[in-house]
């Protein structure tokens, strides 16, 4: 048994690890074979795993590096090792601590009262953990929650915005063609108009053209009647 947990740890399931480091159930178990994979070492209760904080930890470091995983899970296999040593280092045994206990009365019930107190601050400081940790995960649910509200406010501000631009889309094609159809029919008054002019201008040209033949004629008839008809231009 690891001997840095300490008695009355608190363990967490795979499940409350995954949502405590915020990461999937696999990468959980994931994370943890790469751990075991460069000699990191988890309390086991048979094949199945149990985290404890400093378990918690060692996976978030492992979600957080820049370096290569195993590289990373190395260092936390080193550092796992050093603290156990350690806790080997200056575990003191049950024994030799009934040996040191003081033989006065006094003496003893100050230290139990000590050790009461010291368990009175301990459990305190646990509580107010589970506290926060409770506070967490109702800041965390409503932080998800409020994720889901805006999610759902942007789509429908853009299903919105989409219909607004369908909507003006369809208009603009309809005045288009509305200005498309009127520019026909100013374009084929213009043309009637155009063709108006010109057979006017044809029927001017007829006419004038047969002015002139009068005109010739009248001028290669005898010098007699061309007096006839210069007397006309005199008067």
């Amino acid at each position: 048994m690891r001997s840095d947990i300490k008695q009355n740890e608190q363990a967490f399931s795979t499940k409350e690890v995954a949502e405590e480091v915020g990461i999937a159930t696999p990468t959980v178990r994931k994370y943890s074979q790469i751990l075991e994979r460069n000699g990191y070492e988890f309390l086991k209760d048979g094949d199945r795993r149990i985290f404890v904080q400093s378990d918690i930890v060692a996976l978030i470091a492992l979600r957080d590096t820049d370096k290569p995983l195993d590289d990373t899970a190395k260092d936390l296999a080193y550092q796992q090792k050093e603290r156990l040593e350690e806790s080997s280092d200056t575990e003191i045994t049950i024994p030799d601590t009934y040996e040191n206990l003081p033989q006065d009365s006094n003496q003893l019930k100050e230290a139990l009262m000590f050790l009461v107190k010291e368990l009175a601050v301990t459990r305190e400081m646990n509580d107010r953990l589970t506290n926060d940790m409770a506070n967490l995960k109702t800041t965390v649910s409503r932080l998800q929650q409020d994720h889901h509200v805006i999610s759902s406010t942007i789509g429908n501000s853009a299903k919105k915005t989409n219909a607004k631009i369908e909507k003006l889309t369809e208009q603009q094609n309809t005045n288009y063609e509305t200005l498309l159809e009127l520019e026909k029919q100013k374009s084929e008054l213009l043309q009637n108009e155009i063709q108006n002019m010109r057979e006017e201008q044809k029927k001017e040209w007829s006419s004038q053209n047969e002015f002139n033949k009068r005109l010739e004629e009248a001028i290669q008839k005898p010098k007699e009647k061309r007096g006839w008809l210069f007397s006309l231009f005199r008067k």
